[in-house]
């Protein structure tokens, strides 16, 4: 059978109309406002990382970025929510430690699966933790304190943002390695945490630096040592809490997560963004001002960095023996 050519450029004009129909038949992204979920309660570092991040990205992206703060199970449940997300763009996730490299080896049942539900996007910002206390506390220095903690095994209690998370972790660390036993009572986010701390409700916590500053400020806390080798800029005349415990240092980091199967053209433009937006002058002061530091880069330079965090995080959680159900 032969082709005959007499209608050859009607057909090609046909192609082109139904190219171009398929073309605009894509769906324009984003076509919706794009939500980032914070898995702690409003106040924390996460939170506000991600709000920084949120207002930034909507101007970009030509639609609102809204925060929603989806609480509980050391950010499990909030993590799950977006684990199980259309992978459409329109869905992220501020990740922590605790949701993609500790979280994994503390709760025996997992909602979702660490490596494969949820793809990295953008690095954000590191931040060192401070170890703070309640005024009343009879203690203004590392030494003080260990030695107050010495003295009454147990009397002491200090708060956390959850189970699994660093500031979980950072305490228990410091409880192992300087030898004494304080009491652990985990919150739903560094805020109602910190606040109780504030309060008088608490003796002690290891938070983030963001989202203990405010209140550090204030004279509401009082700031005893950072968890970085170094002091940080933010607090500069605060020691490194390995001056009193050498060799202990233990910092935070967020991260922007989708939903596995999120298309790799949209991973890549929010990454640009974030990474765009962090390096403005006006962000990346705002994030010092807080004690953070902005990092950006790749999702694959993300992916490695979070590979090499997992293996650390699991051999202080086998160190901790810390399980949860």
């Amino acid at each position: 059978m032969t082709l005959s050519t007499a209608h050859l450029p009607r057909r090609l004009a046909l192609c082109a109309l139904l190219a171009c129909a398929t073309v605009q038949a894509q769906p324009q992204w984003p076509s919706k406002p794009v939500r980032i979920v914070v898995p702690f309660a409003p106040g924390g570092t996460t939170d506000i990382t991600a709000r920084i991040v949120a207002e930034h990205l909507g101007r970009a992206l030509g639609q609102p970025v809204v925060v929603e703060n989806k609480a509980g199970a050391g950010g499990n449940i909030g993590a799950a929510e977006v684990a199980k997300s259309a992978p459409d763009g329109h869905t992220f996730l501020m990740g922590t430690p605790g949701t993609q490299a500790i979280n994994q080896f503390i709760y025996k049942s997992m909602p979702y699966d660490t490596a494969r539900d949820l793809v990295p996007v953008s690095f954000v910002v590191r931040v060192p933790n401070v170890l703070v206390v309640n005024p009343s506390v009879k203690a203004r220095s590392v030494p003080e304190l260990v030695a107050l903690a010495r003295s009454r095994p147990g009397a002491l209690n200090y708060g956390s943002p959850g189970n699994g998370t660093t500031g979980h972790l950072s305490n228990e660390l410091l409880k192992s390695m300087a030898n004494v036993f304080v009491t652990h009572l985990p919150y739903r986010g560094s805020g109602p945490m910190l606040q109780d701390l504030a309060a008088g409700n608490l003796d002690m916590a290891i938070d983030n630096l963001p989202s203990a500053m405010p209140l550090i400020k204030a004279g509401r806390l009082i700031a005893l040592g950072v968890t970085s080798a170094e002091p940080n800029p933010a607090l500069p005349d605060v020691p490194p809490v390995a001056r009193t415990i050498p060799g202990y240092t233990a910092e935070s980091w967020f991260v922007l997560m989708a939903p596995a199967g999120t298309p790799a053209a949209i991973v890549n433009r929010v990454s640009a963004e974030v990474d765009r937006i962090i390096k403005q002058p006006e962000v990346a002061e705002r994030f010092a001002s807080l004690g953070a530091t902005p990092v950006g880069g790749t999702p694959e330079q993300l992916g490695r960095f979070i590979a090499a965090e997992t293996v650390k995080w699991e051999a202080v959680v086998k160190r901790s023996a810390i399980t949860l159900q």
